[in-house]
């Protein structure tokens, strides 16, 4: 099937008004890209991440637009055409829309739903892994495969905290660990460990989608609930959360942000085996000494720093 993409450039005040004239028109399933709605999240988030990639900024800057989809074919067509009248009639009534600008672009079926896959490749991954996306056949050899969905959530093995994760895992790794993933996304790390060998692995995240994508790639791996468990929550504001991971892991992993890992580290030590480790990355250039700083008044002394295109990690015990 081919399809019609759709995209309508107007201004920040003009997205409510041309989402209501399409749902007049029975088109509701659309995408909308407004530059200073990202910008305010951004501002008032900052403790969920410390970078913000360049080309998403420079992408998002002045944009306002509403994107959607039309199949190429008689009624879509028909569809097409009410939309432009619709325009061209809020273009006479004078108000301030922006361009009201519409670009159409034909798009395959399959490239609409899998163009993006093209960017995932297996991928080594230090010594041990392969990282395999699950739509690709490769050969590990003496590797360890991990299969994944890249395209569930968070966490593909392709972000340098994610490399430096994965890294020391195989050096971390001996047998049978009890582990627990904090802020888990994909839940790559808790699978990692388990295929390096790892006993059991509790992954624990704040957002309800990574349940779903972390039990899906620990299907991909042959890993079954009485290995891998995931628990939705926060263990920083909920008790009850903090209650239900208990403690006594050999190994806890953490691939946050700066923020988050400050305010974890307090808590790192009763969470670990005597003689466990805490392995925490997703710290940022220009916050690793600050990192390490909280780390050490935690109590926890850091046995290697790993650096990676200005990302780093600590393991400490």
């Amino acid at each position: 099937m081919r399809w019609l993409e759709v995209r309508i450039d107007t201004n920040h005040a003009g997205l409510e008004t041309v989402q209501a004239v399409l749902s007049g028109l029975d088109v509701d399933g659309v995408m909308i890209e407004d530059g200073e709605d990202f910008q305010d999240f951004l501002e008032n988030n900052r403790d969920y991440w410390d970078y913000v990639d360049e080309d998403l900024e420079r992408h998002m800057a002045g944009r306002s637009r509403i994107t959607f989809y039309l199949e190429a074919r008689e009624a879509g067509f028909a569809k097409l055409g009410e939309v432009r009248v619709a325009l061209e009639e809020l273009k006479r009534e004078g108000w301030d829309l922006g361009t009201l600008l519409m670009t159409l672009e034909n798009v395959e079926d399959a490239d609409w739903e899998n163009s993006w896959k093209q960017y995932y490749k297996p991928m080594e991954i230090g010594e041990r892994l392969l990282v395999i996306p699950k739509w690709e056949e490769a050969d590990p050899g003496e590797r360890v495969p991990l299969y994944l969905d890249p395209g569930l959530t968070f966490g593909t093995g392709s972000h340098a905290t994610t490399r430096l994760c994965l890294t020391a895992l195989e050096g971390l790794v001996r047998g049978s660990e009890r582990v627990l993933d904090l802020g888990c996304g994909s839940g790559i790390l808790s699978v990692a460990a388990l295929r390096l060998g790892a006993g059991s692995a509790l992954a624990v995240d704040i957002d309800e989608k990574c349940r779903d994508a972390a039990e899906e790639n620990a299907g991909l791996n042959q890993i079954g609930p009485d290995r891998l468990s995931v628990l939705v929550g926060n263990i920083l504001t909920d008790e009850s959360v903090a209650g239900r991971i208990g403690g006594g892991y050999d190994l806890v992993l953490a691939n946050i942000v700066a923020d988050v890992i400050i305010a974890l580290a307090p808590r790192a030590r009763g969470l670990l085996n005597p003689g466990g480790t805490f392995l925490c990355s997703g710290i940022i250039e220009g916050r690793a000494d600050e990192t390490e700083a909280a780390l050490a008044a935690a109590g926890l002394k850091i046995r290697e720093r790993r650096e990676d295109g200005g990302w780093y990690a600590f393991t400490c015990q």
